[in-house]
């Protein structure tokens, strides 16, 4: 059975963990296109043991829907895959030409979604989806809502398998990070974030609400957009800009050791008009590191948590904070949360499960 995999997130070593498991698989050879390059993240793992590394040039790099790949099709007929793997949107341009160029070589093709809000598309983006709906031979979601809305597109619930995003276990544990908090001098209770800073992202909401704390603690922020000098100037106008260090985009093999400097981390997202959190892999990630988390109730958060962590009314700087002092006021509640969160994961959040999964529905697939 041979796999060929498109998905620009791979540019990332963290990203291939699920490959690797699901190499082990009898009779899977798999291949992986990967881009060179994604924004500014040069690709960090070029060859592999278990499958084939395919780097391959993108047109309009970092351009999420609009991207395609250059010499595809060479690639495709090189590999003469059995099943194509696309791990991008109904409606984006890679996907429409990975999905046009396996309907041309007779190979089955599935992609992978993670829009959990219903929306019309301007043209050509609407007819790229159509297209992309009907000839797609399979299409997993991340979550349940996120199946609700390929069924409203036009796919049959029995097209769409709920395959949740998995964590590398082994490399995301608790481990001793006291180099790093040394070095950025986290020596008080450290609340962490890890993400975009960007405004849907509820990051200005966590200034606001670390604000109301009266005991010590330290603001770890690990990330990069378009608000980061907004963060220092509100930060500097409440009063935080002593307890608040931000970290730039880090590699993912450092991802981990950051968030054992966490004494809780927190995903505060609000959601817009056009979005709201589809999963976010940085709580899966935290529970892992025995990390307690907090999140807003954005999307699907809530159940991700499930009761591993504590959840707040987004937008709600009062709750949000009242969540952050329970946590600094009960140590007993944080090693709680700690191992519940770890076993969660074991339980329903590892690549092992993701990857086994997957194979199900190859097999279903070829058969």
């Amino acid at each position: 059975m041979k796999i060929l995999v498109i998905w620009k997130a791979l540019v990332s070593e963290a990203y291939h963990k699920r490959f690797i498991e699901l190499a082990k698989f009898k009779g899977v050879e798999l291949a992986l296109v990967v881009p060179t390059k994604w924004h500014n993240t040069e690709l960090e793992k070029t060859c592999c043991s278990e499958y084939k590394i395919i780097p391959g040039k993108i047109v309009l790099n970092g351009f999420n829907h609009f991207h395609w790949y250059l010499g595809l099709e060479r690639i495709i007929r090189q590999v003469s895959p059995d099943i194509l793997h696309i791990e991008e949107e109904h409606y984006s341009v890679v996907t429409y030409q990975a999905i046009r160029l396996a309907k041309k070589y007779n190979v089955k093709c599935v992609f992978v979604s993670l829009q959990n809000i219903y929306k019309i598309y301007p043209f050509p983006f609407s007819w790229i989806e159509k297209y992309n709906i009907k000839n797609a031979d399979c299409a997993v979601a991340v979550s349940d809502e996120i199946r609700d809305v390929l069924v409203r597109k036009g796919l049959g619930k029995e097209q769409i398998p709920v395959i949740p995003y998995g964590v590398d276990h082994l490399m995301y544990r608790k481990i001793k990070s006291q180099k790093l908090k040394s070095k950025f001098r986290l020596d008080s209770f450290t609340i962490g974030y890890m993400g975009r800073f960007v405004k849907e992202k509820g990051i200005m909401d966590l200034l606001q609400a670390v604000s109301r704390i009266n005991s010590d603690f330290n603001l770890l922020l690990v990330g990069s957009g378009k608000l980061r000098h907004k963060i220092k100037e509100e930060g500097r106008r409440l009063g935080l800009l002593e307890k608040i260090t931000i970290v730039d985009s880090i590699s993912s093999s450092q991802v981990p050791y950051y968030l054992n400097c966490m004494d809780c981390l927190v995903l505060p997202s609000r959601t817009t008009r056009k979005w709201k959190e589809q999963f976010g892999r940085v709580l899966t990630e935290a529970m892992s590191c025995e990390v307690p988390v907090i999140g807003s109730d954005s999307g699907e958060i809530p159940n991700v948590i499930g009761d591993c962590g504590l959840v707040f009314k987004e937008g709600d700087v009062n709750d949000l904070s009242s969540k952050i002092k329970r946590l600094i006021n009960n140590p007993g509640l944080r090693g709680e949360l700690a191992k519940k969160g770890r076993q969660r994961v074991l339980e329903d959040f590892t690549q092992e499960k993701a990857a086994r999964d997957t194979y199900k529905i190859y097999q279903k697939m070829v058969n």
